[in-house]
């Protein structure tokens, strides 16, 4: 069974004392369920703290983007050596940064080779527009975006990737897809997709959530679906007890599966 993850995308929210409060009490609620990998992914500022907080825990700490070249004439940038100490996990590709930052299929390929490089992990995010969803594009867009994204990428590496799918919209909108939605792309499409690109058995071993108005009424659903394992979550997870909620019902759920198997 793969194991699961929850990552915490706190977007450009709090400073750093107030990740750092959010820490502890995540750190205090979820540090000791060992059976779902806990990510928090905080704000640039915020990673040291963060870090700081839950070190000897469970707890990992993800960066909210990088740059792909290792330093240079790049002002605002952070490359992927600044982040090694404080990161273990880096999200690449948000559709976010696709949306307002220029963000591209060759950029997002060229970040996950810095990461992969670097030995840290990198969460690659695709996802497809209301439009090309309504046009029932949503295999074809997603597809591309994968087989984009891994580019150059040896099978051999795809143990350091994760993949999540974020319907676009469905982010921050309240309206998350169906379950049944939700597993139809994580399943044939970006897991189909892999299986295209590297066998089977490699594509079943690769670790994909799903991203796009998750918390802790809906998760169950989610997370009872075969080819979901975790979730990219946003704004629940700037509530310590929603949060804490999602993992632990993640991980009871995780437990009876594998009592069955």
């Amino acid at each position: 069974m793969r194991k699961p993850m929850m990552a915490a995308n706190w977007k450009m929210n709090l400073i750093p004392a107030e990740a750092t409060l959010l820490a502890q009490a995540i750190r205090a609620a979820v540090a000791e369920v060992s059976s779902v990998d806990s990510v928090l992914c905080p704000p640039y500022l915020a990673l040291a703290n963060v870090h700081h907080t839950v070190q000897g825990s469970t707890i990992a700490v993800g960066a909210q983007n990088v740059h792909w070249a290792e330093s240079g004439a790049y002002t605002g940038e952070i490359s992927v050596p600044m982040l090694k100490g404080l990161a273990e996990y880096v999200i690449i590709g948000h559709s976010e940064r696709r949306q307002y930052f220029a963000e591209t299929d060759e950029t997002v390929n060229k970040k996950l080779h810095a990461v992969l490089n670097h030995g840290l992990f990198p969460i690659v995010c695709v996802g497809e527009t209301l439009a090309q969803n309504d046009a029932g594009d949503t295999h074809a867009v997603v597809s591309a975006q994968v087989k984009a994204a891994l580019a150059g990428v040896e099978g051999s590496r795809l143990a350091q990737v994760v993949i999540a799918y974020e319907p676009i919209w469905a982010i921050g909108t309240g309206r998350a897809a169906t379950a049944a939605q939700a597993q139809a792309t994580c399943g044939k499409t970006v897991r189909g997709t892999l299986a295209e690109l590297y066998g089977d058995e490699i594509a079943q071993s690769v670790r994909v959530l799903y991203g796009g108005s998750t918390n802790a009424k809906n998760i169950g659903e989610i997370m009872q679906q075969p080819d979901i394992d975790g979730a990219l979550i946003g704004g629940a997870s700037l509530k310590a007890d929603e949060y804490s909620s999602m993992v632990q019902t993640t991980a009871a759920l995780y437990k009876a599966n594998a009592s069955t198997r």
